[in-house]
């Protein structure tokens, strides 16, 4: 679930890093995974290291020279710990101040108290779709995370019966409604309306979020029947706390970035004017690493000071914060710098080449487009706006609403079965505690029935509009 950056997607555009024919590279991208998925689950290795060497297979089958394999990796791995590894420390920091000050706490007592054990799934979903709204997937899991593995551990729920509606609350909202950067450039490259893309694209998110997060979690749950990994759970607050932040200050903390990200959505919808100051000023107060700083710093104050935390103490509790998601980071680096290694190697170009003669649906065929670069690269945005890009021209005799469908089912098409060359599909196995088999009955499987689920109320209402 990886989001890039313009700059990134440019980059992506450059000269591919070998000259290998199609075959070739399907063959070098099949060696590449699965050399990964062997070192992981038979040899037990390290997943950082597993998917180095499935980066250098995978050039090296590709024809790629050596040097150039690992400058993309290199490049991938840099450029995803920049923009999602500093949104995961960020993210850890905040959940830890939410933890220690007794936040987290109050958080979910609160919602165990308002909610059965029958509610709480459609609840998490439910509050990971509205957070999930306005911010970036990987910010989402991060904010989320904490109130997730507190909610299981206090109430005794299965991980899989709270954790999958909340990522599939979050996924839908990535995949399908704009201001995410995916649906945002589908809109702009296939000449959609905005406001008809959001109306449609909620209609889609309800049913799809419903059967692939609360139903889906029924089967989760008991397929994969884990603990969440302590190392991972927020601890209780001391016992020697005096006192503890309020609910609303404490939610209103954990919002903070989603308010801020959210007005820099607004502003970009109203303001038609795109030089002006005011959007200059919101590009900067909305943007994920802003918005996030801005709540870690709040949060000192408003949790860690609420709870009493001298100055010592809260630079103890964010020093303590960053160690458990070592690896995290470097393994979710990784993922992107096999997703960089693909994309330089003409992966994704390959695929819209061998796709331009197929004779389906115009919804049907933007869809298999998007699905088949998501399976090559790993990224959804990338996936979006290849597969906007291509089917582009057949938007010239499409209404107003088929051609926001169609941004719809490129969308949905983007999130199909995300696995090892998806930096979220590793987000996803560390935060939870799962191996690769585990990730791949539960989180892929997921994102499948949400690509799936999408298309086919896609298809349903292209027949009715």
């Amino acid at each position: 679930m990886t989001h890039l950056s313009v700059e990134m997607l440019a980059a992506d555009a450059t000269e591919p890093i070998t000259s290998a024919g199609h075959a070739q590279l399907g063959i070098a991208v099949l060696a590449g995974i699965a050399v990964i998925v062997l070192l992981i689950t038979k040899f037990k290795l390290h997943a950082f290291l597993s998917l180095i060497i499935g980066s250098l297979v995978l050039g090296a089958v590709a024809g790629a020279p050596l040097d150039k394999a690992i400058a993309s990796f290199s490049s991938g791995l840099g450029s995803t710990v920049a923009g999602t590894g500093i949104l995961i420390a960020l993210g850890a920091i905040l959940g830890k101040l939410l933890a220690d000050s007794g936040g987290a706490d109050q958080i979910v007592d609160t919602i165990l108290a308002k909610a059965s054990g029958r509610v709480m799934p459609w609840a998490m979903v439910l509050i990971a779709g509205i957070v999930g709204l306005p911010i970036f997937f990987e910010v989402g899991i991060v904010l989320l995370i904490p109130v997730v593995l507190l909610v299981v551990k206090r109430g005794n729920f299965s991980l899989m019966r709270i954790g999958i509606p909340a990522l599939a609350g979050l996924s839908v909202m990535h995949g399908l409604i704009p201001p995410h950067p995916g649906p945002l450039a589908a809109i702009d490259a296939l000449h959609a309306n905005l406001g008809v893309t959001l109306a449609l694209g909620v209609v889609v998110a309800i049913p799809t979020a419903i059967v692939a997060g609360p139903l889906f979690s029924r089967y989760a749950a008991r397929w994969v029947d884990i603990q969440p990994p302590e190392k991972m759970v927020p601890e209780r607050a001391s016992g020697e706390l005096d006192k503890r932040p309020g609910f609303g200050i404490t939610v209103a903390t954990v919002l903070l970035p989603v308010v801020m990200m959210l007005a820099k959505a607004l502003v970009d919808v109203v303001v038609d004017d795109k030089g002006t100051t005011v959007q200059r000023v919101f590009d900067v107060v909305g943007s994920p690493l802003i918005a996030l700083l801005t709540a870690v710093i709040v949060g000192m104050f408003t949790l860690g000071r609420s709870a009493g935390f001298t100055k010592g103490r809260i630079a103890t509790t964010v020093e303590k914060s960053l160690a458990p998601i070592a690896g995290v980071l470097l393994i979710v680096g990784a993922g992107g710098g096999f997703k960089q290694t693909l994309v330089d190697a003409g992966v994704g170009q390959m695929i819209l080449e061998l796709s331009k003669d197929w004779n389906i649906s115009t919804l049907l065929l933007a869809w298999l487009i998007a699905v088949a670069i998501r399976l090559a690269t790993g990224s959804a945005t990338v996936a979006t706006i290849s597969a906007a890009g291509l089917v582009a021209p057949l938007t010239a005799d499409m209404s107003t609403t088929h051609t926001a469908l169609l941004v719809l089912a490129v969308g949905a098409g983007s999130l199909f079965f995300s696995h090892v060359n998806d930096a979220g599909f590793w987000m996803v196995k560390e935060y939870f505690g799962m191996n690769v088999g585990q990730t791949l009955k539960t989180w892929s499987l997921m994102e499948t029935l949400i690509s799936v689920v999408g298309i086919v109320c896609v298809l349903l209402l292209s027949l009715v509009l």
